[in-house]
């Protein structure tokens, strides 16, 4: 996420940090730099222009410009506004005193609004909730195949009726229904178009005025940059809105969406879709991700993850294995292992303070395929290799190279990104952060 513009500003304000003194042209040049960034990032220009003049109003006081670490005053700072654009405060679900809490699910066709439902079910299942999904999109058959796949796949119980019934009707009957099943959520994934039209809003207003939902979630796609700004406006005037869930963020590199919506429509980001797993659907916590934005990482989603994630057993046993230097292989294979639950790679990365400029060198291409030779290199090694690669020559290269189909040059890079790991952890054992080998262990 925010790939592009994470790197421009970072850049920038690591320019600010290396001056031991700053001067009112320092913070303008910079400022100049941070709005061609964001521009090309597709930032609303009205966005923009708050930004700068927020940043500019604190950067120009003399508690920064006097201060004996100026560039760390204009990190937090920016880190502070960009806080604000995206909405400051963490907006919830809304949970009704009546069961089951209604939400429901409206977008244009493409947004991911279907697979969304399923992500948020899995969400709310996973907090203690008993999640009931509805198929109410009958403008498209193959939605309706879609839900109850991924319903059967949650074992989260989906509503569906013939094509012909009205999605008023269909969502009255699944109330029933999940009433008498002691649900406590209740899901609709209504019908969307190709593009916004009176008649889709007066279906949807009128499914809104029936069922009274607590929620109704915009789902909209992160990368269509500017135009998800006009469709959460469209849709606000015409249904009215109480949040928003952008999907498809793990492929928007400029993040033109994210850091324009709240801004300019006033409307609640609720969550964010990362990936195409049912389990890549994340709470929108605003400081979170304006400290990813800005290379500084996002520790406690790190951790969170991790906990759902990790075995606590294994995860004890490797951080006294790291206290004691007894780190090897064998472990580091047992980790990527579990990481891989966690999500792609460069999204686990990401969340590591200044671990972006890193990324590239230890994900090495397509980070799939990378996992799998990596997999293969150590698999192909005897058991004395893992456990001390130290031993590991020219001819043992050779010989793990052709039984993982791989190449002496494969295993030292392998060999160098296991080194550097093992001193970062070795590091963090030390320190206040995380202490496996990505940074999941809390000490």
């Amino acid at each position: 996420m925010f790939e592009i513009l994470t790197e421009k500003l970072t850049n920038t304000l690591r320019i600010l940090g290396n001056k031991g003194k700053l001067s009112e042209k320092d913070i303008d040049d910079a400022l100049r730099q941070i709005r061609l960034a964001l521009l090309e990032a597709d930032v609303n220009f009205k966005v923009v222009k708050s930004f700068l003049a927020g940043i500019r109003e604190q950067a120009l006081t003399a508690k920064v410009l006097e201060s004996l670490t100026p560039g760390q005053q204009i990190v937090k700072i920016v880190n502070e506004e960009l806080t604000t654009v995206l909405g400051k405060v963490t907006s919830s679900l809304e949970e009704s005193n009546q069961k089951p809490t209604i939400v429901m699910l409206v977008g244009l066709q493409g947004s991911g609004k279907t697979t969304t439902s399923a992500k948020l079910a899995m969400h709310l299942k996973q907090s203690g909730q008993r999640p009931f999904l509805v198929a109410a999109d009958t403008r498209r058959p193959a939605a309706i195949d879609q839900l109850i796949t991924l319903g059967r796949q949650l074992d989260v119980p989906v509503y569906s009726e013939d094509l012909k019934t009205e999605p008023t009707v269909i969502c009255q009957h699944a109330l029933k229904k999940a009433k008498e099943s002691a649900a406590t959520w209740v899901i609709i994934d209504t019908q969307g178009r190709l593009h916004v039209d009176e008649q889709m809003m007066r279906e949807l207003a009128g499914m809104k005025a029936k069922i009274q939902p607590s929620d109704v979630l915009l789902v909209v796609d992160a990368m269509t940059g500017q135009d998800a700004v006009k469709i959460a406006e469209d849709f606000s005037n015409s249904i009215g809105l109480t949040g928003l869930i952008l999907t498809k963020m793990d492929g928007d590199a400029r993040g033109g969406a994210a850091l324009s919506i709240r801004f300019v429509t006033g409307i609640p980001i609720k969550f964010i879709g990362i990936g195409e797993k049912i389990s890549a659907l994340e709470a929108f916590y605003p400081d979170r991700l304006a400290s990813r934005i800005l290379g500084m990482g996002d520790m406690l989603t790190l951790i969170e993850k991790a906990e759902q994630t990790f075995d606590q057993q294994r995860m004890k046993q490797l951080e006294k294995k790291i206290r004691t230097a007894d780190f090897n292989l064998e472990d580091f294979l047992d980790q990527l292992g579990q990481i891989r639950k966690m999500g792609p790679l460069s999204q686990v990365l990401e969340m590591l303070p200044g671990f972006t400029k890193l990324q590239p060198d230890i994900i090495g291409g397509n980070e799939e395929e990378r996992m799998k030779k990596v997999e293969a290199i150590i698999l192909s090694m005897t058991r004395e290799e893992r456990q001390n690669p130290d031993i590991i020559n020219g001819s043992r290269k050779k010989r793990i190279a052709r039984g993982s189909g791989t190449t002496p040059r494969d295993i030292n890079q392998l060999l160098n990104q296991f080194y550097q790991i093992e001193k970062l952890t070795k590091i963090m054992a030390k320190g206040k952060l995380p202490t496996n080998i990505m940074g999941m262990l809390r000490r």
